[in-house]
């Protein structure tokens, strides 16, 4: 599958669509980026049941503005409409796969249940 162009108008819909979605932060002059762009795109092409899309920073201030993207590229990982991971810099192939496995391997229920104290925890306070 190839990449997806994320922007403030479908990055809702995209998260709240699909299980596992990774998202590339990036911007056109950026050298590290341009590194990054092939190994994303390799990765996309490997997992069809993940949607891969790309931020362009420069052109979705907003959205970037919204993940506090300080640098780039940054990948932020998705699972079950919760933001899982957030990791600035250049990933390499493996770094990406694994991380891929261990986002695929989380006990989502745990997750959330673990959210949901949380937020108790907070709101007792």
């Amino acid at each position: 599958m190839a990449t997806v162009t994320v922007t403030t108008d479908n990055f809702e819909q995209l998260v709240s669509d699909n299980d596992i979605v990774v998202l590339d932060f990036w911007a056109s002059w950026c050298g590290p980026c341009k590194r990054f762009a092939p190994i994303f795109e390799a990765a996309s092409n490997t997992h069809g049941d993940v949607v891969f899309g790309k931020v362009d920073t420069e052109d979705q201030r907003e959205l970037a503005a919204a993940f506090g993207i300080q640098s780039i590229p940054t990948t932020v990982f998705y699972r079950g409409q919760v933001p899982i991971h957030m990791q600035p810099g250049l990933l390499p192939a493996e770094a990406l796969e694994d991380l891929l496995g261990q986002v695929r391997a989380l006990d989502m229920e745990a997750v959330k249940a673990e959210m949901d104290r949380r937020r108790a925890d907070a709101d007792a306070t």
